[in-house]
């Protein structure tokens, strides 16, 4: 029989500052956190000129002789993972046993250490002068392995990358390795940076809002009419994953339990969503969970903003819940934290479980018929929630679905 897996901690560097406390506070003041970036103005052909920066963190806390091998995004990470350890109560001979292991991504390694090297390769290219710990910052497995250098974990190291889809992909390993009696806890979820080209990426393929830069707090705007495009951020979010009898042994918190996680390949387009292969991904949450859509009480989306993306997800989920269940987005918060995106808004999620309450799609004013049929929040709702499906989408043609549930012994 596979283990149940619960989640025990978590950590967050978000838009809105350092810890998951900041996090929830932005979040319930239904705040956004986009915000006008002069820098990008002065990049010729880049249109977009907002983001969603994480304001200035204090590193110092993290050891030199761990900290001097991470990029920014690498030490986002590690304070996240310090803080679910923290709060799970796990101290750190646990964290090095050989039990506990780390699964963290990135979207790719460090861009800002990349462009440091080759602004100085190009004009200079005498390698005497590369420092020896710069290849650590900019490998893709970075994140993962500079929180392990820095907890000490001696368990699975694992470091997938799926583009926006990455956080949610490592939740879902952690899960499947825990449920199948690999590790007794795993630290999963995901970390990126900001920088110009993360919009650039975007607005080359007409995909980054534009119209907004003079309006930043109304952008992006998911399932909206007047939607034109993802808005760039950065961030970390970290879940401890633990087996529910370790859990149960040490007296943990649980926070939630996972049920499911679902994915599969859109083999039609690396770049455009077909709804029916969402659909099938979201299908196959709910048969590994053994659920009805009825049992389903959130749908927290994906939806970025974009104008296909939104229309593709939003068929999906009327092909599988109709016009019931309550959808919504946390993108108008937080922008599109990338890597972090999906635990990020995980932890948001658990965060409306505990309150029995919804919040709302920020930024959603005429919502687009061309998305389905969909029950969208537009406001702050008082409602029961037991069961939470997460969607999480990535160019490549990733789909990705969690399932999260009150826990109930």
């Amino acid at each position: 029989m596979p283990r149940r897996v619960v989640i025990t901690g978590v950590g967050a560097l978000s838009p809105y500052g350092h810890g998951v406390d900041v996090l929830v506070e932005g979040l319930w003041a239904n705040r956004s956190a986009v915000s006008h970036q002069p820098g990008l103005g002065e990049i010729p052909g880049l249109r977009c000129h907002v983001a969603a920066r994480v304001p200035a963190v204090d590193i110092m806390g993290i050891p030199r002789k761990a900290r001097r091998y991470m990029s920014v995004m690498s030490g986002f990470a590690t304070l996240a993972a310090q803080e679910a350890v923290a709060g799970a109560g796990l101290d750190l001979d646990q964290c090095q046993d050989g039990q506990t292991g780390v699964c963290i991504g990135s979207t790719t390694g460090s861009t800002l250490e990349t462009e440091k090297f080759f602004r100085e390769y190009l004009v200079n290219p005498d390698l005497s002068r590369l420092k020896s710990t710069h290849f650590f910052k900019i490998m893709n497995h970075s994140c993962a392995a500079n929180v392990a250098l820095a907890l000490g974990i001696r368990g699975y190291q694992l470091a997938p990358s799926a583009a926006c889809a990455t956080g949610t992909v490592a939740i879902g390993l952690g899960y499947d390795t825990i449920a199948n009696g690999r590790q007794l806890r795993m630290l999963c979820g995901g970390a990126d940076e900001y920088h110009p080209l993360s919009s650039a990426v975007f607005d080359v393929m007409n995909a980054a809002s534009v119209g907004y830069n003079d309006r930043p707090t109304s952008t992006p705007r998911p399932f909206d009419r007047n939607r034109d495009g993802v808005v760039c951020a950065e961030g970390a979010g970290v879940l401890l994953l633990e087996d529910l009898e370790e859990a149960r042994r040490r007296n943990a918190p649980i926070l939630g339990e996972i049920v499911a996680y679902a994915s599969n390949t859109d083999c039609g387009s690396i770049a455009n969503p077909d709804p029916c292969i969402i659909r099938d991904c979201l299908l196959r949450a709910l048969h590994l969970a053994d659920l009805s859509p009825e049992q389903i009480h959130l749908v927290n989306a994906h939806a970025t903003g974009t104008h296909e993306g939104d229309i593709a997800e939003g068929q999906a989920i009327n092909m599988v819940f109709g016009d019931r269940v309550p959808v919504q987005s946390l993108k108008g918060h937080l922008g599109h934290t990338m890597a972090a995106s999906g635990p990020l808004e995980l932890i948001g999620a658990l965060h409306m479980i505990q309150q029995d309450c919804l919040l709302p799609t920020l930024n959603l004013d005429d919502p687009d018929p061309a998305c389905g049929s969909l029950n969208l929040i537009r406001e702050t709702t008082k409602a029961h929630l037991d069961c939470v499906l997460k969607n999480s989408f990535a160019l490549g043609g990733v789909n990705t679905a969690v399932i999260v549930r009150r826990h109930s012994e």
